[in-house]
């Protein structure tokens, strides 16, 4: 059951991010929902998509889904460079006072954000959805297989990079927006593993990170392909904690001009 918005979260200007490669098949049932779910409560959104490249007509299929339903901006790139790359060029895009950053499919419905936008109120400046808390529900969850390799995924990942973080790969997160931007103008990983960069940056920036089950729906039409990833997975991670060391730590609550 999705919680009551605050009256004060109903004043906050929202940015939802969406990056997309070949997404024309499902975007716009992502668009629908958004658009309803403004309409239902009242926040004033906007809706950024990050065009990675696409030649499915996914743009074109966004601007007729929005159209004058709801402000938009459709970031174009020339060629498939990365999910990566395409949530930071969408990011560094947004203007609303907070961000959240979604997958293209909605695996997490909008009307989790509820659960997270709290948080901010309390002093956190990102907040994470997470398929790995008590509280978690996976409705339906991912296939055995890549249940087992998500696994090992964590727990490598758990050695070598934020290690008091459960699961970083869950794409429903939601940033202030100072935090946003100086944190998305640093990162470099173009694919999957851009999460753990932006969580490290995050944590070396002394900016408060709160985890935060939520609801996750499996898609059976997941273009990622596990086991290539997974072994390209060890010399990422290692990259990004070599970059991280290498990246001065501020103290938490402490500020500097980005």
């Amino acid at each position: 059951m999705a919680y009551e918005l605050y009256p004060q979260m109903r004043k906050l200007k929202l940015s939802v991010v969406i990056p997309a490669y070949n997404e024309a098949a499902r975007i716009g049932r992502t668009i629908g929902a958004l658009v309803e779910y403004a309409s239902r409560t009242g926040i004033d959104c906007d809706l950024i998509v990050a065009d990675d490249g696409s030649d499915d007509g996914t743009a074109e299929v966004v601007i007729q889904a929005a159209q004058e339903r709801i402000g938009f901006i459709v970031v174009y790139g020339n060629v498939n460079v990365g999910k990566g790359r395409a949530v930071h060029a969408g990011m560094v895009e947004a203007k609303g006072e907070v961000i959240l950053m979604c997958d293209a499919d909605l695996p997490t419905p909008f009307e989790e954000i509820e659960k997270l936008l709290p948080w901010l109120e309390q002093g956190y400046d990102v907040v994470i959805g997470s398929r790995d808390m008590p509280e978690s529900r996976l409705d339906p969850p991912q296939p055995f297989g890549r249940r087992l390799m998500a696994r090992v995924f964590r727990a490598l990942r758990r050695r070598l990079l934020l290690p008091a973080i459960r699961d970083t790969q869950c794409g429903f997160k939601l940033f202030r927006r100072e935090a946003a931007r100086e944190i998305f103008l640093r990162t470099t990983v173009p694919g999957w593993l851009f999460d753990c960069e932006v969580l490290g940056i995050a944590e070396r920036l002394g900016y408060r990170i709160k985890e935060v089950g939520v609801i996750w729906r499996n898609h059976p039409d997941s273009r990622v392909n596990v086991l290539r990833e997974a072994l390209r997975a060890l010399p990422t991670l290692l990259a990004i904690r070599r970059r991280l060391a290498a990246s001065p730590r501020r103290v938490p609550g402490e500020r500097t001009d980005a």
